[in-house]
């Protein structure tokens, strides 16, 4: 191991923030039906021939997802044939066409085709963009520069909640426009992976890079050391799927992805209005939304700070414990109200619910995913790897939010959230005994753990 200077370390931050521009423009996307809506909505402010229905909205809404199923097992694929860099410009580029697509629109065709362009572009940006950032970072700051992800589209999110309800339909989409357009300028200046380099040949060019990031040549030549080391061992990938340690990643990567959704976070977030209209507060929905995304935002950025100090499986332990009784409470809340009248303080126990709910999604799962799913598979693999994951996360995050009003009519409001209360439960135990650590560890190192072979000879090699 070596210490970190502060010049290499700048220059990792800048390129991994830069880079996550892209989700910052993301997070303003999923974050745009919310104050859209309201104006399409109203006959004096809507674009569209005649006040926009329920179901257009439903579609509108939903359509990225369908859209981008079909595009994760692409990126997988174009992310190790043509790189990361040109995969996450790829990203960029339909935000700008979509951008003037909602400015100039005046049916609903328009707006479905804008969500349907952005849910595919949305998908090379989150396939691609954590696996850049782990192969950019030093294995010291590997999993703070991992969390930027969720901080930067956390703050999207943000500036559209705070900027959507106080500007017209056409200034809201020239600035998300004008957002979209700045962030693509400095990707095209971004260096490629160095391990993409070296995949394709390219070892000098790796070499400068890695000595650019790192600040020092001999510490970037180990590091291409630890490359060749790692490629002699690698699978090919007609074989990947015959491969235990392969296998057990995709099994870890499979359960995180797919447990992130079936907590319930996301249905939460959408049917927030709803549950508060269950309170007798005055807490108005437009302010709860900002609020939300406020405490989204800080939770992350705590995790940024914390990660490589205390490691992952703590941090996930404990906010997946967190979220278990935020759910709980939140079960309690609607259980209650079936059987007394609300009043006093417990009108308050669904918004500290709520609030809990947050701090320990953004906080652990939200940010931390991100970071161990690029981490838990070795270097040739990770492409199809994250692309099997994302793919399997997004068909669960639509069963979830699609079905999630019709298993609370099913089986009940509090029933729905002991369920993913529980689910946290489980989820928290398979972290637990299950997942291995990886702070401070190579790429190396980490499969030889994942390999049931503790630190071999690839430990030689500190990834710098």
């Amino acid at each position: 191991m070596y210490k970190l200077h502060f010049g290499p370390l700048l220059r990792q931050y800048f390129i991994v923030i830069t880079v996550n521009l892209s989700v910052l423009v993301t997070g303003l996307g999923l974050a745009w039906p919310s104050p859209v809506f309201v104006k399409l909505r109203n006959s004096t402010e809507t674009i569209l021939p005649s006040p926009m229905t329920e179901e257009q909205g439903s579609w509108i809404v939903s359509i990225g997802f369908l859209t981008g199923l079909s595009q994760h097992l692409v990126a997988a694929y174009l992310v190790d044939r043509i790189g990361r860099k040109s995969c996450i410009i790829i990203s960029c580029l339909p935000k700008i066409l979509v951008g003037f697509l909602y400015i100039f629109a005046s049916e609903v065709w328009m707006l479905l085709l804008g969500r349907a362009i952005l849910g595919i572009s949305d998908i090379y940006a989150f396939n691609t963009v954590p696996m850049y950032a782990s192969e950019i970072a030093s294995k010291e700051i590997r999993g703070a520069l991992g969390t930027i992800l969720q901080i930067l589209c956390s703050i999207g999110v943000v500036l559209m909640m705070c900027i959507g309800p106080f500007v017209s339909y056409l200034h809201l989409n020239i600035i998300y426009t004008c957002f979209a357009l700045i962030v693509t300028v400095p990707m095209l200046f971004l260096p490629d992976s160095p391990y993409f380099l070296y995949s394709r040949g390219k070892n000098q060019e790796a070499l400068r890079v890695l000595t650019y990031l790192r600040g020092s040549e001999s510490i970037a030549s180990d590091e291409l050391k630890e490359y060749s080391l790692c490629e002699k061992q690698t699978v090919a990938k007609r074989e990947l799927f015959k491969n235990r340690t392969f296998l057990k990643s995709l099994f870890i990567v499979l359960v995180l992805s797919g447990g992130t959704q079936l907590v319930g976070f996301n249905s939460i977030s959408f049917y927030l209005q709803t549950i508060l209209e269950s309170t007798h507060t005055s807490v108005q929905p437009e302010l709860a939304s900002v609020i939300t995304g406020i405490i989204q935002l800080l939770s992350s950025l705590c995790t940024t700070l914390v990660t490589d100090k205390f490691g992952r499986k703590p941090i996930l332990t404990t906010t997946l414990a967190a979220m278990v009784f935020g759910l709980m409470g939140l079960g309690i809340f609607f259980k209650l109200k079936e059987t007394i009248a609300i009043s006093g303080l417990l009108n308050f126990l669904p918004i500290a619910s709520v609030i809990l709910v947050v701090i320990g999604y953004s906080a652990g799962l939200g940010s931390l995913v991100w970071v161990l799913s690029a981490e838990l598979f070795e270097d040739s693999s990770r492409g199809i790897g994250i692309g099997i994951s994302s793919l399997f996360s997004s068909i669960c995050v639509f069963l979830t939010t699609k079905y999630f009003a019709q298993l609370t009519s099913v089986i009940g409001s509090a029933e729905t959230y002991w369920l993913f209360s529980f689910n946290s439960f489980l989820l928290c135990a398979f972290v637990l005994f299950y997942v291995p650590e990886t702070k401070g560890k190579s790429f190396a190192e980490i499969q030889s753990v994942l390999r049931g072979k503790g630190k071999s000879e690839t430990a030689n090699f500190c990834r710098s």
